[in-house]
C-alpha cells in the first residue's frame, strides 16, 4: 500500500459485523456459545496487530488470499471509504485464530501491504 495512502477505520466494528460474526461462529460452536463469544467481542478493547501476523495466526495460507477477488473491499479502501476493524476469536486450547469477521477485508489489506496495522477486537 503506498506510503502516502491510509485507510480510514471505523473507531469501532460496525453493529451488523456482530450479527455476521454470530451466524459464522454457529457453524463452529453452538447458538449459546457462538452468542457469549460475540458478546465478549462486543466488550472487549480494540487492539491493532500487522496483518500478516493475524493471518499467520489465523493459520489462512497464502493461496487462499490470492485466489479470491478482494476487489469489493479494495475500492472501499482505495476510495478512503470507513471500513469497519475486524473481530477475531482465541481458541482456548491454542488452536488457530478464528476470524469471525472481517476475512475478505483482512485480506485485501494483505494484499495491498502485508505490514498494514489493522484494529481488531479479540475475544
Amino acid at each position: 500500500m503506498d506510503q502516502e495512502k491510509r485507510v480510514t477505520w471505523l473507531k469501532e466494528p460496525a453493529q451488523h459485523t456482530y450479527t455476521s460474526a454470530e451466524i459464522f461462529l454457529q457453524l463452529m460452536y453452538k447458538p449459546k456459545k457462538a452468542k457469549r463469544l460475540v458478546e465478549k467481542l462486543r466488550h472487549a478493547g480494540m487492539s491493532e496487530y500487522a496483518a500478516r501476523d493475524i493471518l499467520r495466526a489465523s493459520a489462512t495460507l497464502m493461496s487462499w488470499v490470492s485466489a479470491f477477488d478482494w476487489s469489493k473491499q479494495q475500492q472501499a479502501i482505495n476510495s478512503g471509504t470507513p471500513i469497519s476493524p475486524i473481530l477475531l476469536v482465541r481458541q482456548n486450547d491454542g488452536g488457530h485464530l478464528i476470524v469471525a469477521d472481517g476475512f475478505h477485508r483482512m485480506c485485501a489489506l494483505f494484499a495491498e501491504d502485508q505490514d498494514i496495522k489493522v484494529p481488531c477486537k479479540i475475544a
